[in-house]
């Protein structure tokens, strides 16, 4: 299953993105242009954007003009395919349908496409490129522009549409958008976007690009501001100078992530059990089934102590059926087939706080935990480097927990030590949860970060530390 470890951690290199935008394909999430006006040119022109995709094998919008018999679409096709379709004057001129599949949900990934129709090979009038290398493999590859040909993507006087089919209200994205750019009037490569880390050649890195010369009708989305209008303060204000900004659609403060393409966060994995449902960018749980079910994260560790929260957003049949817990990466796929802490594990330990009751490797770790329903937030701090997990309801330790006790572990269930570890949830039968990682799917009253400054809880972290790569980076 892809999940991220220590030596993946994006390393920190002095350029932070320090925003996402988080689309929620069941509340309809998506962002508008304004008309655009007098187009640099409507030969020449780039699109570039980061991405971490959450739901899989669905089609799926990021962007799309629309105008009759003429369209410009890029989409996820249902084989998680990215496809480039121009359609003008109702022929289709430009297909470009990956070979490459995106199913990776733990990940962040950077595409540009830029189109240049002045160019004398026709092959060089369209190019795609994934993580600074263009891409050459393609399950469908039809370009007949014409030499100087109007591509229809550059058109004034049309809106763009990001996240969702601007025809219908289906097809709409399910994941996380950063460092979004148009550049009007240059066929750019992706080294005006990122380069490879020094360090890790074969990392991709985005760079500063605010000083890029944007044209009449480019664009960049930063997502920095929280607002909902169409304006310098909302999610979709344009900051490259030329204030193009996007009208936001179902999206709120809320949405505003800080899980990035420079700091990746932990969300839960929907690649190790598909028969429940995922929402808010793999944050949101609702089990399906008639047994228990769970979602390990695509964050492990294997040193350091982090924090994280689960709020229940929903019982199943008037019982909560809700569980926030701790496991040993080798044991995460019996896990997801069961309950963390009612699985007992053939390689390590696994922990888990249903309401009421604390288990461990499918046996009472005893203690006193209590009971807990709708709206409840409960917390879990995992200690590896001294092997103990505390858990909280509502900010109070349960247990007479106390997370800075070290190696005593007062009030903590013991695991064992030098062991890689997942965190996850669990629900039964239409219970539902949401995760905090550190970028809620929730609204925060309180806003505790940790001692990084990272993340953003309902309560306090005891100095522990959110889980994600530049924490891992330093940890785990």
């Amino acid at each position: 299953m892809p999940l991220i470890l220590g030596t993946n951690s994006i390393k920190d290199t002095g350029f932070d993105v320090s925003n996402s935008l988080r689309f929620n394909d069941d509340s309809t999430d998506y962002l508008t242009s304004p008309t655009r006006g007098t187009a640099t040119s409507q030969k020449k022109g780039t699109f570039s954007w980061w991405w971490k995709i959450s739901e899989i094998g669905q089609v799926r919008f990021i962007g799309t003009y629309e105008n009759g018999n003429n369209e410009f679409q890029i989409k996820l096709t249902n084989d998680s395919q990215l496809e480039i379709v121009q359609i003008a004057g109702g022929a289709n001129n430009l297909t470009l349908k990956t070979n490459r599949v995106f199913k990776d949900p733990a990940s962040w990934m950077h595409v540009v496409f830029a189109v240049d129709t002045t160019q004398s090979t026709q092959s060089d009038r369209a190019k795609l490129y994934v993580n600074g290398v263009q891409e050459t493999s393609f399950a469908t590859n039809t370009n007949s522009m014409p030499e100087n040909h109007s591509f229809h993507g550059f058109y004034q006087g049309l809106t763009q549409t990001i996240g969702r089919d601007p025809n219908t209200t289906s097809h709409t994205y399910d994941g996380y958008f950063a460092e979004w750019v148009y550049v009007d009037g240059l066929a750019l490569d992706p080294t005006s976007f990122g380069e490879f880390n020094s360090d890790s050649p074969t990392i991709w890195q985005p760079i500063d690009v605010s000083g890029l010369t944007f044209g009449n009708n480019g664009y960049y989305l930063q997502f920095k501001q929280s607002g909902t209008g169409q304006n310098s303060s909302g999610l979709g204000a344009d900051t490259s100078g030329n204030d193009n900004h996007f009208a936001v659609s179902n999206l709120t403060a809320v949405d505003q992530s800080t899980d990035t393409c420079t700091n990746n966060g932990c969300t839960l994995n929907p690649l190790y059990k598909q028969d429940h449902t995922f929402s808010e960018g793999n944050l949101g749980y609702t089990s399906s089934a008639s047994d228990w079910d769970s979602a390990p994260g695509t964050i492990a560790a294997s040193s350091g102590k982090y924090y994280c929260e689960m709020k229940v957003t929903a019982t199943a049949g008037g019982t909560t059926r809700s569980v926030l817990g701790i496991c040993d990466v080798r044991d995460a796929n019996l896990v997801a087939e069961s309950e963390f802490g009612l699985t007992s594990g053939t390689a390590g330990d696994n922990v888990g706080y249903g309401p009421g009751a604390v288990h461990k490797n499918n046996g009472g770790a005893g203690g006193t935990f209590a009971s807990y329903t709708t709206d409840d937030i409960i917390g879990m701090y995992a200690d590896l480097d001294n092997g103990k997990v505390y858990f909280s309801k509502n900010g109070a330790m349960q247990n007479s927990g106390d997370p800075t006790s070290g190696s005593t572990g007062t009030g903590a269930i013991s695991i064992t030590t030098g062991q890689t570890y997942l965190l996850g949830v669990t629900a039964y039968g239409g219970g539902a949860s949401q995760s905090n990682f550190g970028s809620p799917p929730y609204a925060v009253t309180s806003g505790n970060s940790d001692p990084n400054g990272y993340g953003n809880f309902e309560y306090s972290t005891q100095n522990y530390y959110t889980l994600n790569t530049k924490n891992l980076a330093e940890f785990g």
